[in-house]
């Protein structure tokens, strides 16, 4: 009998449903303690693949019969004999995650945030597995697209589905969790690249400087992009003001939690940047705002129609990173308070500073991990 797989598309949806689902995940416990597929209604076990090379008799008792069990591992290779050894048992209801987590790292979900003025739309792709959020604007026939990843395809297809040409691409800041797709999206397309000139000092490619109170209209309606210069995450972050209505904030502000400063090493220079961004600069802009940041944390961050997205008003009174008064008590808990940082992350910014161009293979494996980019 055939190996039944779901892929990560399916498994995705199951997960934003809120779907009962039983997952078996066999990598060692390190891997899954620090990374793992999360929602709301999923029940875990963990068992390493080599600690079953010998049969699967001793977890037979742990494992639903009535109830879909879905089995993940590294790259799709282990989950798939696992699975097998499981039906083989007498197990119907067993399925292997097709590309194990590697594709769940990379799968991304194009979400419609809302219409726009003059007939433009907005749309959020959300990268489920790393909690990357990337955007499309489109107006007119013409699109620009906000911190994409390096999965180019998405983007490009889905821009050809609606019809529209790619004209702009913007990064809000060099990341450092993630490989940036913005430079060969610009490539493919012709499309012009925006970049912070002060997050570029070190970049070896031309771009569009991205400076504070730029504005770049999309297609021939008045949906302008304005950018907000917002140190703090990094020296050069810039925030997007998007049709009057949206503020896309990258990786300075989150739903549930604040930006880090330190991926750059510079924590304590860049501490009170990140201050006077969330406590000054934002505080200016209207509550009224929807906030569209670059990251989400934690699954509760989604809402129920998949977009991750919340009025600015409602994070100052919610979010605990905007309602700390006192300057000590912030600088300690944006400098001692942090996670460990991305994996390859010095790497990484490098790659995307154009220094070093890995192979495919090896930027998959530089991306494997959570998201680390927050101080919550």
């Amino acid at each position: 009998m055939a190996i039944k797989e779901i892929s990560v598309k399916d498994l995705a949806e199951k997960a934003l449903q809120k779907e009962e689902l039983f997952l078996l995940d066999v990598r060692t416990e390190d891997a899954f303690q620090d990374w793992k597929i999360e929602s709301e209604n999923f029940t875990y076990l963990n068992i390493p693949y080599f600690d079953l090379l010998d049969g699967v008799e001793e977890i037979e008792d742990q494992l639903p019969k009535d109830q879909d069990i879905v089995v993940a591992c590294a790259k799709g290779g282990s989950s798939q004999m696992v699975t097998e050894m499981l039906d083989d048992a007498g197990f119907t209801n067993v399925y292997s995650l097709e590309g194990g987590m590697k594709a769940w790292s990379e799968h991304l979900m194009p979400v419609k945030v809302s219409d726009l003025t003059d007939g433009g739309e907005l749309y959020q792709f959300v990268r489920i597995g790393k909690g990357c959020l990337s955007y499309m604007v489109v107006s007119n026939g013409e699109a620009a697209i906000i911190d994409s990843t390096r999965k180019t395809d998405v983007y490009v297809n889905f821009a050809e589905q609606m019809g529209v040409t790619i004209k702009h691409v913007f990064d809000t800041h060099l990341h450092a969790d993630h490989i940036s797709g913005g430079r060969t999206i610009a490539q493919q397309t012709g499309a012009a690249y925006w970049l912070p000139p002060k997050d570029a000092e070190e970049v070896t490619f031309d771009y569009q400087p991205l400076k504070d109170g730029e504005k770049v209209t999309i297609g021939n309606t008045t949906i302008d992009i304005h950018a907000l210069y917002s140190p703090g995450h990094t020296i050069g972050s810039t925030s997007f003001v998007v049709d009057d209505q949206y503020l896309m904030t990258g990786d300075i502000l989150f739903i549930d939690s604040i930006g880090r400063p330190d991926l750059a090493g510079k924590a304590d220079d860049w501490v009170m940047d990140l201050r006077e961004t969330l406590y000054e600069r934002y505080k200016d802009l209207s509550d009224e705002l929807i906030v569209l940041p670059a990251h989400f944390m934690i699954m509760d961050e989604l809402n129920e129609d998949g977009t991750v997205a919340e009025k600015l008003g409602v994070l100052f009174e919610k979010n605990h990173g905007l309602n700390i008064e006192d300057k000590d008590e912030f600088r300690k808990m944006v400098t001692e308070n942090l996670p460990p940082q991305p994996n390859a992350y010095q790497e990484i910014r490098e790659t995307n500073m154009g220094k070093i161009d890995p192979e495919e293979e090896e930027q998959r494996e530089m991306e494997i991990g959570p998201n680390r980019c927050a101080v919550r």
